[in-house]
């Protein structure tokens, strides 16, 4: 069976995307190269084709009691055009995925789920739908739309050219937005650390969209203000930003409250009128009363020109105190960074650690999260 592709394919292909393999899809990895299209998203804008994350229309009079007992996150009281991070979580109080749950109406949300865990998280949302009796319905729309996210300091001078209002959004907001004879859904949300927007959109409509944004976003410009982006540089931005990613720093068998997710995690919701625990919530409950977790996540900054990878030890003298879970070298910082998982009581920023590279042992220090925030935007 072959990749699947995305309504952007052809479009990646005619402007040299390099494809890859990522979660049974057809995705770039770059087009020029990863560094050159971080710098471009941190300094101007760029554009990645998302459309593989899945996109999941819960509707019913049953659909907010179906999210208040899948995820971490309080849901009852998220207003219309909000969007809300949450954590979906197994009984163990393991992370099964991290999510998004835009709210469209009182029986009426959308949950965006990584593209890996997409049948997953459906398969669960049906048992519980089964369990509970509920009266909803979930409509898988991710292969009938595609999903954009355009991100950088200067995507917000773009979008004014094309509307007032979307600029105006705050922070994990969204509107419902009439182009011409398109419906967007468009959000103030990303997964880079800078400013900018994420737009779902008909699959079909893609290419009239690309058309109507290509003065702004052209891989053939060379001062081109938005370029497109590849998973390379989609990653490299992430890390910089301290964003954990499903398959890394999240896991089934990694414990939520390990991730420093806590604001992702109403623990007193279950206390609301008519509430119930979510799903996980007594196993982290256990875990609290037994301490906490015993290990957390935390920043690491490379003295080496080498990069730590995922799966390498990390040793305090010769004590393995953990894992690094994701590393790379920093475009925007110009050193190696690492995030991962040590023994809470060992986890004091400024600890001086070694992570263990096989042949070389790579000097490491603990140091906040996140590695880079970029500025406050300017107002346009």
């Amino acid at each position: 069976m072959g990749l699947k592709e995305t309504p952007l394919y052809q479009w990646h292909v005619d402007h040299g995307g390099k494809m890859v393999d990522f979660a049974g899809w057809s995705l770039p990895m770059s087009y020029t190269s990863i560094i050159e299209e971080h710098n471009q998203v941190r300094h101007s804008g760029g554009v990645f084709d998302v459309s593989h994350m899945g996109r999941l229309k819960i509707k019913g009079r049953h659909a907010r009691r179906l999210l208040e007992r899948a995820c971490s996150r309080r849901i009852s009281d998220m207003d219309k055009g909000q969007c809300r991070y949450s954590l979906v979580l197994n009984d163990r109080g393991g992370v099964r995925d991290d999510v998004l749950v835009y709210r469209f109406d009182d029986d009426e949300f959308m949950m965006v789920v990584n593209a890996s865990n997409r049948s997953k998280i459906v398969e669960h949302l049906n048992r519980i739908r089964q369990d509970k009796d509920f009266t909803l319905k979930i409509d898988d729309q991710t292969e009938s739309t595609a999903m954009l996210a355009i991100q950088g300091p200067r995507v917000m001078e773009m979008v004014s050219k094309v509307s007032n209002e979307i600029p105006a959004l705050k922070r994990y907001r969204f509107v419902v937005k009439n182009l011409v004879v398109i419906k967007l859904v468009v959000s103030r949300t990303g997964y880079t650390g800078e400013n900018g927007v994420e737009v779902i959109l008909p699959a079909g409509a893609t290419g009239l969209a690309l058309k109507m944004m290509m003065k702004d976003i052209d891989p053939d410009q060379a001062e081109a203000l938005i370029k497109p982006a590849g998973l390379g540089a989609r990653d490299t931005l992430r890390l910089e930003a301290g964003m954990p990613l499903y398959g890394h720093e999240l896991g089934e068998d990694i414990n939520a409250l390990a991730s420093g997710l806590g604001f992702a995690i109403s623990m007193d919701k279950d206390q609301d009128d008519g509430g119930e625990p979510f799903i996980g919530q007594e196993a982290l409950r256990a875990t609290i009363a037994d301490g906490g977790p015993k290990q957390k996540l935390v920043g690491l900054k490379i003295d080496s020109p080498r990069t730590a990878r995922q799966g390498m030890p990390i040793r305090l003298g010769d004590i393995e105190i953990g894992t690094v879970t994701s590393g790379c070298k920093s475009p925007t910082l110009g050193a190696s960074i690492a995030m991962g998982y040590i023994d809470a009581d060992r986890a004091e920023v400024g600890t001086e650690l070694v992570v263990d590279a096989g042949k070389h042992s790579l000097d490491a220090e603990v140091v906040p999260l996140p590695f880079y925030k970029a500025p406050k935007p300017q107002k346009v």
